[in-house]
């Protein structure tokens, strides 16, 4: 989900599951961060979670703790999965439930259904502006972030649904999917069977049950992969992908990314920033004007090959010929992990989110070399709009 400030146009058996929503009031205009602080020292288990970027305390114009990298706090269990949005961020902790300002494992609720006395636990959650989306065993219900944040959610939700035991994971629910706005609910056609499906800011992806590529909604930015800047009311096969059975799809705020079942990796969409890891004319002007030789680069750019909008999926090299695990998509920046554990990211850095120590933004897939001098293994990456999350184990 875009943020506002972005005008430039989300184991094993646990032993229990709690959900803690850490909430932050957006600034019209956020602050330019310092620089990158190093992360304390801290050993990392099944559930340690490192994080780059934009924090909720920073959206909320208070004192953040920079860029990054830092550990998001945990106790003895960890943190299983987070869903971030903008100004705030869901996570699955081991702990019993108790409201909390921050992400601490000591902090979540019950699914909030009527007569539940708090012993049935949160299945799932889904960060979509400033509703998040809690799915208990029987229901999903929409609540208001701020009704979250007090754990007040034993009265009338914004949006519910009752649901069935078996289910994929948000924002999928039977007959459709969850979105951001009222009603909530979309549905989708009898003939889309989806096992997942990701939301971009103006456009969404789903992943058939035979690893087919279904896109709609806005394309003015060829984030759809249909070869145009057309927008498509109801889902359409990405025909470029036919014949290429697919393991993850993932949507940013403008561009699209999958990953084949190889583990090759497909991205298409918007590149303003060098999220598709492809030359981006934009960062190179960016460059000239830092460096003070624009004359010189400004003319290089002339006579260089840039793309601004990649309309149909293109195959991304990454170095060395490696294959991916799975990706996740900011808001105008990329992140993927290796079948080895190696974090590479690329596209907008402003606010630290590429983990490369700066506030420099690449077109290029770059090799998150804190975690390698670190001895951690990549898991799993999730991003929010302008923040990357990373759970690290120990190599």
């Amino acid at each position: 989900m875009g943020p506002p400030g972005d005008t430039k146009a989300a184991p094993g058996p646990r032993p229990g599951l709690s959900v803690s929503v850490c909430l932050s009031a957006p600034l019209p205009s956020p602050p330019v961060p310092p620089l990158p602080v190093p992360a304390p020292a801290m050993a990392a288990s099944a559930g340690a979670w490192l994080v780059f970027g934009f924090s909720p305390e920073e959206a909320a114009g208070e004192p953040g703790p920079g860029p990054g990298p830092w550990w998001l706090e945990a106790g003895p269990e960890g943190i299983f999965r987070v869903w971030p949005a903008w100004s705030y961020v869901v996570v699955e902790t081991g702990e019993r439930p108790r409201p909390s300002r921050r992400p601490a494992p000591s902090a979540g609720w019950s699914c909030g259904a009527r007569g539940c006395g708090g012993g049935c636990r949160l299945a799932e959650a889904l960060a979509l502006r400033d509703v998040p989306v809690l799915r208990g065993p029987a229901a999903a219900r929409a609540w208001r972030a701020e009704e979250a944040l007090r754990g007040a959610l034993h009265g009338e939700p914004a949006w519910s649904r009752e649901l069935p035991r078996a289910l994929p994971a948000l924002p999928l629910l039977p007959g459709g999917f969850a979105t951001p706005r009222p009603p909530f609910f979309t549905a989708l056609p009898a003939g889309v069977r989806a096992r997942r499906l990701v939301l971009g800011t103006e456009h969404a992806l789903a992943l058939g049950a035979a690893g087919e590529v279904f896109t709609w909604g806005g394309g003015r930015h060829g984030q759809l992969g249909h070869g145009t800047l057309e927008s498509e009311p109801q889902p359409r096969l990405v025909e470029a992908l036919a014949g290429v059975p697919m393991q993850a799809v993932a949507a940013g705020g403008w561009h699209s990314a999958s990953v084949s079942e190889a583990g090759d990796l497909y991205m298409w969409g918007w590149n303003e920033s060098g999220q598709l890891a492809l030359p981006s004319k934009a960062l190179v002007e960016e460059r000239a004007q830092d460096e003070d030789i624009g004359s010189l680069l400004r003319s290089a750019a002339a006579d260089a090959e840039f793309i601004s909008i990649q309309a149909f999926p293109a195959l991304l090299d990454l170095p060395q010929d490696l294959e991916v695990s799975t990706v996740s998509c900011g808001s105008r920046h990329t992140a993927v992990i290796t079948r080895g554990g190696e974090l590479y990211t690329w596209g907008w850095g402003k606010y630290g989110q590429l983990g490369h120590g700066d506030n420099a933004s690449s077109d290029r897939a770059r090799c998150v070399e804190h975690l390698v001098a670190k001895g951690l293994r990549a898991e799993e990456v999730v991003c929010g709009p302008w923040t990357t999350y990373v759970r690290v184990l120990e190599q």
